[in-house]
Parts: structure tokens; C-alpha cells; sequence
């Protein structure tokens, strides 16, 4: 099974072997979908552009005859231009996406995560390039979405709209009993596991990324070593596009292990674009 998963700031291609629900495939680009989101309220062209070059360019190395699940996530969502440019996107590539709510977002990200842990009480962690889902796992899912991420809150201005998202957070949850457990997925915590083990982004390995156990000093320490890097250091590390962007994913990441009291967090690779997949798979469910 194919899917696909173009978020706010990359579009992720993956195929599973539904027996095996091993992956025998991927791929993934940079594309800055959010882009001048909030300020124009659209997809760019510019954007538009990497998306379709991109989708031709996972053509061939899949074969889409096999069929192909496609979702979009919270820059599709918010931008004003949605129709016009997923109409252009089947144009030019034929592939049709389907906007997820941010509740069919966390569902889909858990949906991979729960088969790579084993405790079945955890805080699931997703921060994106433009939203930020976050579940407390349990007996039942309490989960919301969060429209802020690592593109969008880069453009706002971290220092200044950092503690108002928390703030979001916190009252959303005031209420709920916090889990044990911090479980975190998405680019910046696989990142950052990588970076200390030596792994830079064309050597990124998820086999030996996932289960990985972040602390909060671990985390820190990253932040400072990233920050003495030169944009073109860093880009070697955490890929073109996104030497900025990390450094913001890194505030929020310990923004809310802070807000939640968590000392250290199990990262886990599989994410959205897994779990559309697996879903797939087992559900027969066709969009």
C-alpha cells in the first residue's frame, strides 16, 4: 500500500507491505507547502510548484497503479486557494488528496505509533510544519490540533507567540489525567535522535531512530550544538529548508515536555503518512 502525506513543510511518500506492515519504500522532499501562509492567506506557486515536481518525481520510483492514499494536512486546511490547488495537483500529476480534519490527523499518527510501543497509556507528541496534534492515549483518546507549527510559528515569531500556544495547550488539558508516558513523533525528535547519533540527513536510518529515548538535557544539549553551526553546517544535518525551522521545533518540543513535566520522551519514526497506510491495509478503506 501506498500513501502520501503533504504537510505544511514536506511531502512524504511511503509504501507498506500489508503483510508484513514492514515499509519497502519511501521518499520524501522539502516543499515549504506553509510558506507565506499567514501572511497571504494561500498555497504559493512557488510551492505549488515543488509539490507537483515532487509527486512526478516519487512516480518513478513507485508504481501508483497500485494505488495511492493521499492526505493533506493543516496548510491545506487553512489556505483560501485549497480547491483551486489540488485541482491543479490531479491536473499535472493525477493524484487526488484528501484535506484531513486534525482529528483524523492525530488518529492516523497513532494508528502507527500504538504498533511500535508497548504500553498503551502515553502523551502522543506530532509537531508539524503548521499544526501540532497532541493525544493523551488511554482507556479512551483525548485528542485536539493545535494551529501552530515549526513553519508557522517560525514566521509569527517564536519568542513572542510561543507561551500563548502553551497556553492553549494547558487549558485545553486542565482538565485530564496527564499519561506516564511521552511518546513524540514527526521531524523534530527523529532529528534530534539522529544528530546525537552521528546520523545527518542522507544517512537518516529509522531503524535505528525508532524507541530511541530523548531526556530534556539531550534535548537541550542539541539546541546548543546545532546553534553553533552556520546555516550551511546545519543544513547538512537537518536538511536543506530546515535549518531554520529546527531550532523552533526544538522550543516547542521542550515548551510542552515543561508544560507536562516530562523528564524524557520515546521517539518513534512512524508517523501520518505509516499509519494512512496501515489503516489502509487493514481497513480496505479506499478515499
Amino acid at each position: 500500500m501506498i500513501s502520501c502525506d503533504l504537510g505544511s513543510n514536506t511531502i512524504r511518500f511511503v509504501e507498506i507491505d500489508c503483510i508484513s506492515r514492514k515499509r519497502i519504500g519511501e521518499f520524501e522532499r522539502i516543499v515549504k507547502t506553509a510558506e507565506g501562509l499567514n501572511q497571504t492567506g494561500n498555497i504559493s506557486e512557488k510551492a505549488l510548484k515543488k509539490i507537483i515536481n515532487s509527486i512526478k518525481d516519487a512516480q518513478k520510483r513507485f508504481d501508483f497503479s497500485k494505488g495511492v492514499v493521499a492526505v493533506a494536512t493543516e496548510a491545506l486546511r487553512r489556505a483560501k486557494n485549497k480547491t483551486e490547488i489540488l485541482e491543479e495537483i490531479f491536473q499535472q500529476t493525477a493524484l487526488k488528496f484528501k484535506i484531513l480534519t486534525g482529528e483524523e490527523e492525530a488518529f492516523y499518527t497513532n494508528y502507527a505509533v500504538r504498533e511500535q510501543i508497548v504500553t498503551k497509556s502515553y502523551m502522543l507528541l506530532d509537531i508539524g510544519g503548521g499544526s501540532t496534534e497532541i493525544s493523551f492515549v488511554g482507556e479512551k483518546v483525548f485528542s485536539n490540533s493545535f494551529s501552530f507549527g515549526i513553519v508557522t510559528l517560525t514566521e509569527e515569531g517564536l519568542e513572542k507567540n510561543l507561551s500563548s500556544k502553551l497556553d492553549e495547550i494547558k487549558k485545553y488539558f486542565q482538565d485530564k489525567q496527564i499519561p506516564k508516558t511521552c511518546v513524540a513523533t514527526a521531524g523534530t525528535p527523529t532529528t534530534i535522535a539522529a544528530f546525537i547519533k552521528g546520523m545527518d540527513y542522507n544517512s537518516y536510518d529509522y531503524t535505528k531512530i525508532s524507541k530511541t529515548i530523548l531526556t530534556i538535557d539531550d534535548i537541550q544539549q542539541t539546541k546548543k550544538e546545532l546553534l553553533k553551526l552556520s546555516f550551511e553546517e546545519r543544513k547538512k544535518w537537518v536538511g536543506v529548508g530546515r535549518e531554520d525551522l529546527i531550532i523552533t521545533g526544538i522550543e516547542i518540543f521542550l515548551g510542552i515536555l515543561n508544560l507536562f513535566n516530562f523528564k524524557k520522551c520515546i521517539v518513534i519514526d512512524e508517523g501520518l503518512r505509516e499509519g494512512v497506510a496501515l489503516y489502509y491495509c487493514d481497513k480496505k478503506f479506499n478515499y
